[in-house]
């Protein structure tokens, strides 16, 4: 990070945005050329390399997307169900293999064959009419289920109910509403489960003339598509969600960083923040209230990394996305240098039920230290794949075989909570809950909840290849530890299946030990867990490629 160019950046601000003018200039041709980044580095007052670094980064803007015409999704959800190999095939009989590139992930996890093209995501294995540009067939359809309270999947109130809640609100102070909040216990459910009352009440004291609330909708998990369903079907309870948090902590500015790689979640936060706009529900004064909240979108250009919170904000800024050091902590200097509150889109979206009931009707739900609901993604090996909402400390056992229907394959482990979650084996599903303590006290990670069910027969040294190369591939390289040994990590692995070589044990757990303690961010030091998980539970069939 460079507080040079995080200075810069902010004087232009949200309105003359570089990384949007840098997405822009890409569109036409996939990649942005040294002279348009000369030019931007003129115009923005910064270093050529700043703005060519910050380019050739993200999969949709770097050189290598010349050319390509249709991205196929390589996440590991339909990695291992296999479909991808024969969607390629398909593909080729309409385009030449260079015009064929990747990306990760496009939420299509229920029902694979997950494919991109001309700014749409189809899935399911039937392929549109390629000349036309309208989104024929686009559109997808899964199961949406709650047991319990089920706070996330009811039906939207309506503006005329909602513009009573917040009349409501705004009769109270910040702080009565920050105290509710409180109260509810609601933790983060992005992964790390981090109290967001903690987050609200350090950037309501850190001092700063502006503030900003930024929605991470950067949803990069394989196997994850909760985030992706309240963009689509509940845009306006994420949204409340921003406005809410602005409330108590003086914040004017919502920014929602909405993941490429989502076109129609982006097209449906733009109406829904358009329905707010009529309504009366944003700009200044709202309802007469005196308080002043704006929304925009920015659309991300393909990195997983941005899903951490302070890379997120320098790419908002126009800088190469990496991992920032901390302290400072974003609530004092986040985007632009400004105090600033990064939650991701199911935390923001239970806000309006908190405020409209109270913080203790929300902390009565769910358990005493994992409150509330949390959604789950079921994959294509379900036989009801969807979004399930849950109260916490349900039994795992509930969501796989009451809801999902259980397995229409055989099913050996379930990767949970993304590719940095815990891979739990079939003989501990009885064991779990679904709720923070639960996953970390049998050595696992809720992570996002999401579930990706890997095959009896598919190779366990196979998936973690594949781990280790999602890691090598999404890392901002800021970091050794993360930038070369996710590389060695795959190199290894890679080369134990194709040779005779036999994968040092006790090296191999170094490199382990290395990731987890030296790494910047979770990235690299959440992909040992996985690992360490396989290597405790199906040591026997990794046994023939170590020493």
């Amino acid at each position: 990070m460079s507080k040079n160019l995080t200075a810069l950046s902010g004087r232009k601000g949200l309105t003359d945005n570089l990384f949007e003018a840098i997405g822009n200039l890409t569109e036409p041709s996939g990649f942005l050329d040294k002279n348009e980044a000369a030019r931007l580095a003129e115009q923005y007052l910064v270093g050529d390399a700043a703005v060519y670094g910050a380019s050739t980064f993200y999969d949709f803007t770097r050189p290598e997307n010349q050319g390509k015409k249709v991205y196929v999704c390589n996440g590991s959800a339909c990695l291992v169900a296999g479909t991808q190999d024969g969607l390629k095939e398909q593909l080729r009989q309409h385009f030449n293999p260079e015009e064929i590139g990747e990306m990760t992930c496009l939420g299509r996890c229920h029902e694979n064959n997950a494919f991109h093209f001309n700014g749409h995501n189809y899935s399911g294995g039937n392929l549109p009419p390629f000349d036309h540009s309208d989104c024929v067939g686009c559109m997808d359809d899964y199961n949406v289920q709650a047991i319990g309270a089920g706070i996330l999947t009811s039906p939207f109130v309506g503006l005329e109910v909602l513009r009573n809640d917040l009349a409501a609100m705004f009769a109270t102070s910040p702080e009565a509403v920050l105290a509710q909040i409180k109260a509810s216990g609601l933790r983060g459910r992005g992964g790390a489960g981090f109290p967001i009352a903690i987050k609200l009440d350090g950037c309501r004291k850190a001092e700063g003339d502006q503030k900003y609330i930024v929605c991470n909708a950067d949803e990069g998990d394989p196997g994850s598509y909760s985030d992706r369903y309240l963009l689509e079907h509940q845009p306006v309870s994420v949204l409340i969600g921003l406005l809410i948090a602005g409330y108590v902590t003086g914040a004017t500015r919502g920014v929602m960083y909405i993941r490429y790689e989502y076109p129609e979640s982006i097209e449906t936060t733009k109406q829904a923040i358009a329905d707010l706009a009529a309504a009366g529900l944003t700009g200044k004064d709202i309802l007469g209230s005196g308080f002043e909240f704006e929304f925009k979108i920015i659309e991300a250009r393909g990195a997983y990394i941005c899903g951490e919170e302070t890379a997120l904000l320098s790419s908002i800024e126009g800088q190469r996305p990496e991992v920032r050091v901390r302290p400072p902590y974003p609530v004092n200097y986040g985007l632009f240098g400004k105090p600033t509150i990064v939650n991701n889109v199911e935390t923001l979206a239970n806000l309006h039920f908190i405020v409209k009931n109270g913080g203790e009707a929300y902390a009565k739900i769910g358990t005493e230290r994992s409150t509330g609901t949390k959604l789950v993604s079921l994959d294509s090996a379900f036989n009801r794949p969807g979004i399930y909402e849950v109260d916490m400390g349900t039994p795992l056992a509930t969501v796989v075989d009451e809801l999902g229907g259980g397995f229409r394959r055989p099913t050996k482990a379930l990767h949970i909570g993304g590719p940095l979650g815990g891979l739990v084996p079939m003989s501990k599903l009885f064991d779990l809950t679904v709720d923070f303590e639960s996953f970390a006290q049998s050595g696992f990670l809720l992570g996002h909840a999401s579930i990706v069910s890997v095959p009896e027969d598919y190779p366990m040294v196979a998936y973690l290849e594949h781990l280790f190369a999602f890691t090598a591939h999404e890392s901002c390289g800021k970091c050794f530890p993360c930038r070369i040994g996710s590389v060695r990590g795959k190199e290894m692995l890679q080369k134990a299946q194709t040779s005779d070589y036999k994968i040092d044990n006790e090296l191999f757990n170094d490199l382990l030990d290395t990731l987890k303690k030296g790494s910047l961010c979770a990235l690299g030091g959440g992909i040992p867990l996985p690992v360490m998980n396989a290597m405790k539970y199906f040591g026997e069939e990794l046994g023939r490629y170590f020493k």
